[in-house]
């Protein structure tokens, strides 16, 4: 049996296999070699043969590099190290494990849409590599004005462990670069913001026009500039014309196309101003609909998307990923509870009470998810809108109220809009979902109104409510996250 060929030595490192070849560099996976059989696996990126003549593409590999090695970040790829052998360039940077997420997105058609959850939460860890680049110092504290300008689901890498992490500033912007480098229109032509496309000033607000791009093709699985033709593309880029992604996704909460539809105004100023408002607007976003992430649900979704591609089922005891489909939903938690005993009997017994309720749900369109003596667990399925949905949850709250008061009982109640994987087959999440989302914090905000009385509302459903609700106060959930609470007057 012939022996495979060794590595090719380039340098201090050896080159293993070629990953990919792009329009200025082509990039290795590499190994380096220190003391002790110490050994590290990398990226190497060098600029292609024929370009090494070229000194414009040479300054901005060398600026590439520049860049960032100042971004020192969990969310961005490193660079460790920029060098030349035998006059070709070469920068030594961080080995990501995964796949972009260009691939994953069209690895995974064959599950379904992309999960709304997890969609948020990679947006939200490249607006945290953003927010890190466009606020980055310089060692005399002068700002150092980066912009990425090449925002694109190729250049977003999910590692098998679920990190998420932006890479290729090949393109990028800084203050130390002469003026006649930000003239020059470089890029994917369907991720450009209208400025860009026509060589204006750029900022930060180019890359979260960007984001917006890539937010929107995730949630709704279309293109949104991508035509035919160079121009007809940028002519689409230069409209900046955005349908309703809920045209395509009803599950969509009006709250999430509110952000959508912020970060893809075409006029800079009527966009989030910094990556960090842009971040901060998603956090509480998936604070309140109960969008709880992490590193794990991303590794566990990759693996789907690799077995699913590879023609193997989903390893789950649960309902298949690829049969659950997020659904927007509004959760009402409710409880009676009889006065104390210095006060008159109740009226009814709690058997009937929760029958009387059962009526009031059916009227209001309502299903019951659990139910006890006294206790329900209600949903409405946000399939002709959430507002609508949130209306008939509040207006049911509000009758079940009036109901049980005159039984002589108090009534403690929660509404929390939220998403949920539901299976088409069970019309339930997979297990574990009593304890999670929307419905955790339904029954949270439930036993929180005990003491009060009185219905409490996310500040997501007393939108829908207007001057009917009253605000409860800021509550802290996680780090500097929070909600605000209102209730029914």
């Amino acid at each position: 049996m012939a022996q495979p060929a060794p590595p090719e030595v380039f340098g201090k490192y050896q080159l293993l296999e070629k990953i990919a070849t792009g329009g200025m560099a082509e990039v290795w996976r590499a190994r380096a070699q220190g003391m002790a059989g110490f050994e590290k696996i990398l990226v190497i990126k060098k600029i292609l043969p024929k370009l090494l003549k070229d000194d414009e593409f040479i300054e901005l590999f060398i600026d590439e590099a520049r860049i960032a090695v100042q971004l020192l970040h969990v969310n961005i790829v490193q660079v460790f190290d920029l060098g030349e052998v035998g006059g070709q360039y070469f920068m030594a940077m961080e080995y990501v494990h995964g796949l972009d997420l260009s691939r994953i997105i069209s690895r995974a058609r064959n599950i379904g849409a992309f999960p709304i959850p997890l969609a948020l939460f990679v947006i939200a860890e490249v607006l945290k590599a953003l927010q890190f680049a466009h606020d980055r110092i310089d060692e005399d504290g002068r700002l150092m004005r980066i912009v990425h300008c090449d925002i694109s689901p190729q250049n977003i890498l999910i590692s098998y462990a679920g990190e998420v992490k932006l890479t290729d500033f090949g393109i990028s912007r800084a203050a130390f670069q002469a003026a006649e480098k930000h003239q020059v229109v470089r890029g994917k032509y369907a991720y450009m913001s209208p400025e860009q496309v026509d060589g204006r000033a750029l900022d930060g607000r180019t890359d979260l026009f960007s984001i917006g791009i890539v937010l929107f093709e995730l949630l709704t699985g279309r293109r949104l500039f991508k035509m035919r033709s160079r121009d007809e593309t940028l002519q689409r880029v230069r409209r900046a014309e955005v349908p309703s992604p809920r045209t395509y996704r009803p599950e969509i909460s009006e709250d999430l196309e509110g952000i959508l539809l912020t970060a893809l105004a075409r006029r800079p100023e009527s966009r989030y101003q910094t990556a960090g408002d842009m971040l901060e607007a998603l956090s509480a976003l998936m604070v309140r609909e109960g969008h709880r992430v992490t590193n794990n649900d991303v590794a566990a979704y990759l693996r789907q998307v690799i077995d699913a591609a590879a023609g193997g089922a989903p390893k789950s005891s649960a309902v298949p990923a690829r049969s659950a489909r997020s659904t927007a939903i509004v959760v009402l938690a409710i409880e009676a509870a009889a006065p104390p005993r210095s006060l008159a009997k109740p009226r009814k017994s709690l058997i009937e009470i929760t029958q009387q309720w059962a009526g009031i749900i059916g009227e209001n369109g309502g299903e019951i998810w659990e139910s006890g003596e006294g206790s329900m667990l209600l949903v409405w399925l946000a399939r002709p809108g959430l507002r609508e949905a949130i209306t008939r949850a509040v207006e049911a709250a509000v009758q079940m109220q009036r109901a049980t008061h005159a039984a002589g009982y108090r009534l403690s109640a929660g509404v929390a809009p939220g998403v949920a994987r539901l299976s088409p087959d069970t019309r339930r999440p997979s297990s574990g979902w009593e304890l999670a989302g929307p419905f955790y914090l339904a029954r949270w905000m439930m036993n929180l109104s005990a003491h009060r009385g009185r219905v409490l509302l996310t500040e997501v459903a007393a939108r829908q409510v207007r001057g009917t609700t009253a605000v409860l106060g800021r509550i802290p959930i996680q780090g500097n996250r929070y909600i605000n609470l209102h209730e029914l007057g």
